[in-house]
């Protein structure tokens, strides 16, 4: 008897079209982060500290699900643009808190157009503006049930 493996075909994983769609969404942003010499990793942070200012480390790492080795490296790259300025806590010594600099305040009003553009990019005629944001909110549920897994 043969054994079915239908399970293990790539049309029917979960995890390739998550993985494939957030891919050529990063592709997307490419060219607007390229007009703000950042990378998406370092847009991600800016937008953590444009929306909750000063952050620890771990803190902009469990918004972002990054860790300390992976934002670290991340962290330096945006000092030495800088637009971000990293100090040991005075409460603390061992916590490192992250702020903007000038520059990093004043490129969200470069940013600002980002957003509205990558959602209008996503209207094909494959899928419509309101379904693209019904999805985004629906990867947000399942990202949440997945964080309350690990």
């Amino acid at each position: 008897m043969e054994e079915n493996f239908e399970n293990l075909y790539l049309e029917n994983q979960l995890c390739f079209p998550l993985y494939a769609a957030s891919r050529l969404t990063t592709k997307m942003y490419a060219p607007y982060l390229e007009d703000l010499d950042i990378t998406y990793p370092q847009y991600l942070v800016l937008l953590v500290l444009w929306q909750y200012k000063e952050q620890s480390v771990s803190s902009i790492g469990q918004k972002l699900l990054l860790e300390s080795n992976t934002l670290t490296p991340l962290l330096k790259r945006l000092e030495q643009k800088k637009l971000i300025i990293r100090k040991r806590s005075i409460k603390d010594e061992r916590t490192v808190l992250i702020s903007l600099t000038k520059e990093g305040k004043a490129l969200k009003k470069k940013a600002v157009c980002i957003p509205e553009k990558i959602i209008k990019s996503f209207k094909t005629d494959k899928i419509s503006l309101s379904e693209a944001i019904e999805f985004q909110k629906t990867l947000v549920k399942l990202m949440e049930g997945l964080k309350e897994k690990l």
